[in-house]
């Protein structure tokens, strides 16, 4: 093989092992960042103060008609937090631009979303690694969240009260 050809076969595979240490340093970096900024609350935009009624099944212990108010995390570093429920979507993840940021390892940057329609809650995942869950199932599309039932996202659970 004539030496040209396996000079240019080295330097490509030294192109290529660099391009790929990059990236994955690129990756590492933007996680690491995500999940840094976060263990606070993002503010709602002003103004929103509307309710959405949860619908679907729900629990025994909570009476059917009621509707959603608040959003409150039950389990995790932000237990205790309470979100008041308005007409905008609510953002979940360690992404510092989402509504309710929170620091679990097994959250993604962007993990799931909270939309209120045709008046009811609805979770969605975004996509996330480690899944979203309602109750004990695992969320895979739009699904109504009814009162009282946990979301799970990681070691954090949050749940719609009225």
């Amino acid at each position: 093989m004539p030496e040209i050809v396996l000079t240019a076969a080295r330097f490509g595979f030294l192109v290529l092992l660099w391009i790929f240490v990059f990236t994955v340093v690129g990756v590492i970096r933007r996680d690491l960042f995500a999940g840094s900024r976060t263990g606070r609350l993002v503010a709602a935009p002003r103004g929103i103060t509307g309710t959405a009624a949860a619908g679907g099944a729900r629990p025994a212990k909570v009476k059917k008609g009621r509707a959603a108010h608040t959003l409150v995390v039950t389990a995790g570093s932000l237990a205790g937090t309470k979100i008041t429920l308005g007409e905008a979507p609510i953002t979940i993840g360690r992404a510092e631009d989402s509504t309710l940021v929170i620091t679990d390892d097994y959250a993604s940057a962007r993990h799931a979303r909270l939309v209120p329609r045709d008046g009811q809650w609805m979770v969605e995942d975004l996509g996330s690694t480690n899944g979203t869950y309602l109750d004990r199932t695992k969320v895979s599309g739009p699904t109504p969240v009814p009162l009282g039932v946990p979301i799970r996202i990681g070691r954090t659970s949050l749940e719609l009260r009225p």
